[in-house]
This record gives C-alpha cells, structure tokens and sequence, in this order.
C-alpha cells in the first residue's frame, strides 16, 4: 500500500485539506516543470517546430496509459470540460421524439450542452434523480438511469461518480444498455480520473473528458479528452490551424488544407502546445501513473476507513461502500447544524466542500488518517 506523499506537494504545514474535489495542491516538480517552461520563451529562438507537438504527444501517451486506452490518438488536450463537451454537442445526432439523459444536479458543464442542445433540437432531456430514502440509495438511482433508456435515448451523459457525493455510476451496466438501444455514452471524469481506476476498454464510452486540476493533479485551465470513433466524421467547434491535415509543415501552412487531423485531433483545443501547462500536466500524469490509480483508491479507502464508522455511529448519513468512490464522498447531516459544523472546521484549519445538503470529503495522497479523525471529532462535537 501506498504511503502519504504530502512530502511531494507544499501544503502549508497547519492546515488539513481534504478538498482535492475542489482543486488540488500543486506537486512540486509540476511547479519546478512550470516555473523552467515560463522562463523558456526569454529566448523563442530555442523553441523549434517540433516542440509544438513533442510535449503533447508524450501527454497523449502517459493519459492512454492512466485509462488503460489502446490508442493515445484518440486523446486530446482541452481547455475545459465545457469545451470537451462542446465538441461533443456539436455532432451529436439528436431530434425532436429522441431523449437524452443525466444524473440529477450533476455539475453544470455536463448538462448546460445539453439543456441547449434538447432545447434547439426539440428532444427530451431527462434528468433522473435519487430515491429519497438513504438506504440502497446508490443501488437504486443506477436502476433508475438504466429504466430510463429506451429505444428513443440517443445520448446518456454522466460522471463516473456523482460531484456531489462520490456515488458511483455503474458505467459498464450502463454502456451495454446504451449498446442495445444505440446511444452513445459521454462521461465527465474530472472527479475521477486520477484517484479511481477507469477502464477505457471495460466502459468504452463515446467520449470521455476531465478537467486537470482536480485529480490529475494539473494546473488550470487545461485538461483531456477522448473521443471514440462515433465523433472521427465531426465538425469541431474551432478552426485552428494546428488540427488542419499536414499542420506539422510549418513551411507549407499557406497551403491550405480543407481536411483536418485524423480522427479525434481535430478537435484538440488551438495553441494545444501550451509549452507552461502541458509539462506541466504531463510531469503530474507521470507521477500518477508511477503511483497507480488503484493504490490511491486503496490509500484512500484506508485512511477514511474507521473515521467513516465514527461518523455513522454519531449519526451522519455515508453511502454504502459498494455503491460510492473512495476518494470522495458525501456526508448528510440528519439533525446536526450545517453552520455550527462549517464554523467549527474553518477554525480549526480544516477544509472541504459543502455541495447540495451534503459536505463534501475529498481526500488524497497527501492525507492521513490522522487527518480523517481529526475532522471526524471536530463535526461530532
């Protein structure tokens, strides 16, 4: 198992953070890769033609590798999810008498696309929410989602674990109801890729896209995205002279090119080559990858593991395991006073997220179980 790597990030020494959901801690050696490509364009003339894909396509590789895709081709740098999901928007093949579906009060950037996209097509956008009672709550919204689809969904937009409360979406079941309807199946992994193991060849989703500053460790304002071959034929959502056929040839740009990229490129975000942020999310991926994924979600499980049953014991309301992440989870408050509890945490130097009628718990690699009782005690008083 995994031990604590708060040595590899610089978090002030009195403060407990268990708010990765939020935004996460900068590594150090992301920094040190920062800080070296910022000063580099002192000098421009050391900056060649092929620098402005040398980096990306390393990025490329090392994400394939984090989901366990076959062809890192398929993966594109983004800006944001709400840009990932533009592209997707855009080519999506929807009309009136279709139906499209989400998770109830997921994060905005996977449902605005498509409230505008039902609205401008005529489709239904369905939105299915939890039962109300807590128990088998988690088993029972995924039957709900999987009820939903018929023979008219064309598209099931989800996360693989809801923001709010690290409910786990059963994303295989899901994918082979999608196969039997033809739907297509885009999935948010910005709470997480990076912290929960995802199989690009087990869920197989359409397109898949995730914000870099949360899990992946990332700085902002950057992030990845795949897309599978339903989106090869697709229109992106700007004409940028890097995702246009031969854009490596910098000598013959003027010739202009009428087709794009092969595939998923086209659709990579212009000025992709970042030469401050994608070393950057590349040095932070690498680390990632060296860790393993199912070792932090591990390392996670452990450490919230017996402040998790101090919890419950004291009242608060967690999902099951089996139907929830590790990495991220929900606390619901029954009778206890949401301000006195927000009040008592920010004293103490504690931080999380409160979302909906839940607080939020994001722990990391950084954290420890020390850490986990600490905020245990302090909501139980």
């Amino acid at each position: 198992m995994l031990t604590c790597k708060r040595s590899a990030f610089t978090l002030p020494p009195r403060i407990t953070y268990l708010n990765c959901g939020y935004m996460s801690p900068q590594l150090k050696d992301a920094e040190k890769v920062g800080i070296r490509n910022l000063r580099r364009k002192r000098n421009p003339a050391s900056i060649k033609p092929e620098d402005f894909f040398n980096d990306t396509e390393l990025l490329r590789q090392e994400f394939a590798k984090l989901i366990h895709a076959p062809d890192p081709k398929r993966i594109v740098t983004v800006p944001s999810v709400s840009y990932g999901m533009a592209n997707v928007a855009r080519n999506l093949k929807i009309g009136r008498g279709d139906n499209m579906i989400v998770a109830a009060e997921q994060f905005p950037s996977n449902y605005y696309p498509w409230h505008r996209l039902c609205e401008e097509t005529g489709a239904q956008l369905k939105s299915i929410a939890p039962p109300e009672a807590f128990t088998g709550r988690g088993q029972k919204w995924n039957e709900r989602i999987l009820d939903a689809i018929d023979i008219n969904t064309k598209a099931v937009a989800l996360g693989h674990v809801h923001w709010v409360d690290g409910t786990l979406f059963d994303l295989a079941a899901i994918r082979r109801r999608t196969r039997e309807v033809g739907a297509v199946l885009i999935v948010d992994g910005t709470q997480s890729v990076g912290a929960l193991p995802f199989d690009m060849q087990a869920f197989e989703p359409d397109a898949l896209v995730c914000a870099g500053y949360k899990w992946l460790l990332g700085p902002y304002s950057t992030g990845l995205a795949y897309y599978g071959e339903y989106f090869d034929h697709g229109k992106p959502i700007e004409e940028s002279w890097l995702n246009r056929a031969h854009s490596e040839q910098f000598s013959q740009l003027t010739n202009y090119q009428s087709t794009y990229q092969e595939g998923a490129l086209r659709y990579e975000v212009g000025e992709h080559s970042n030469f401050v942020l994608v070393p950057m999310l590349l040095k932070s991926i690498q680390q990632l990858n060296r860790w393993g994924v199912s070792n932090i979600q591990e390392y996670c499980g452990h450490i919230s593991r017996e402040p998790i049953l101090t919890l419950r014991e004291k009242g608060f309301l967690i999902e099951d395991e089996a139907h929830r992440a590790k990495h991220l989870f929900g606390i619901r408050l029954g009778q206890h006073d949401p301000e006195k509890i927000k009040t008592q945490l920010l004293k103490n130097n504690v931080y999380v997220s409160y979302r909906g009628n839940a607080i939020r718990v994001a722990p990391n690699v950084y954290n420890t179980e020390k850490d986990l009782k600490k905020f245990a005690t302090l909501i139980s008083r």
